[in-house]
């Protein structure tokens, strides 16, 4: 089995190679963070994965296509692929904001999806039991937070196009899903204040931030074939954040 992972570099996206690794798969990862490359890769090499790994803006067009044809020459399928890359990008009010903001949080969240999943393609076709995976977000349904608003939309397109994509898919027995983290416990948190990293437990029905493997593990079963009859469905892990 083989998955390719974007962004897999640190967060999410690198407890998801290592489960999906010591699952079996055979991980390639891409991603632009040559530290957080070093790191990871090590990491997943003491434990036995066999990982490798392709630098790559996944929002540029022909960068993934670029990387997805090196991917060709060495592999001659593909089993999923967990379109990870995505991200808030910053924060910035409708009537201040910023054409090139817009476009550059659309580019993070849509366009890494449609140009990465696009490329994968004659890879997963030739997959078994082949899958993509693409992240959702609370904010589709709630709108976001003050300053989130392209981050919503963008998230939105992503959760339609998802589900257009497992209408689209099916004949060639590929499934797409998606995942919704809510407040997960990242490195990306680790310099927030504590007071406003309480405000967010306190936001949640478990009172507590979400451990990364264990989106990671939910991203596992929909891969798997226990998950065989999925497609066009949107997990959220969240806690209970969405219920209050």
């Amino acid at each position: 089995m083989r998955a390719v992972i974007t962004g897999a570099t640190g967060g999410i996206g690198a407890k998801t190679a290592e489960v999906l690794g010591l699952a079996g798969y055979e991980v390639i990862l891409t991603g632009l963070n040559e530290q957080g490359r070093d790191a990871v890769m090590a990491d997943l090499e003491s434990k036995g994965i066999k990982a490798h790994f392709y630098l790559c803006d996944a929002t540029d067009e022909q960068q993934v296509n670029e990387t997805f044809q090196k991917i060709a020459e060495k592999f001659d399928s593909l089993d999923l692929l967990v379109n990870n890359v995505g991200g808030l990008g910053g924060r910035q009010r409708v009537s201040e904001m910023e054409t090139d903001f817009m476009r550059k949080v659309m580019a993070l969240n849509f366009d890494s999806v449609f140009f990465n999943t696009r490329a994968a393609l004659p890879l997963l076709k030739k997959g078994t039991n082949a899958s993509v995976i693409n992240f959702s977000t609370i904010a589709v349904t709630n709108g976001g937070g003050i300053g989130a608003s392209i981050y919503a939309a963008a998230k939105g397109a992503v959760q339609s196009y998802s589900r257009a994509l497992a209408k689209d898919l099916a004949e060639f027995n590929i499934r797409v899903n998606m995942v919704s983290p809510g407040t997960i416990d990242t490195p990306f948190h680790a310099a927030t204040d504590p007071a406003l990293v309480q405000s967010w437990k306190d936001g949640i029905l478990m009172k507590r931030l979400g451990d990364p493997r264990e989106v990671a593990d939910v991203i596992e079963f929909l891969a798997s074939e226990k998950a065989s009859f999925l497609t066009g469905e949107v997990i959220q892990i969240n806690g209970g954040q969405a219920f209050i």
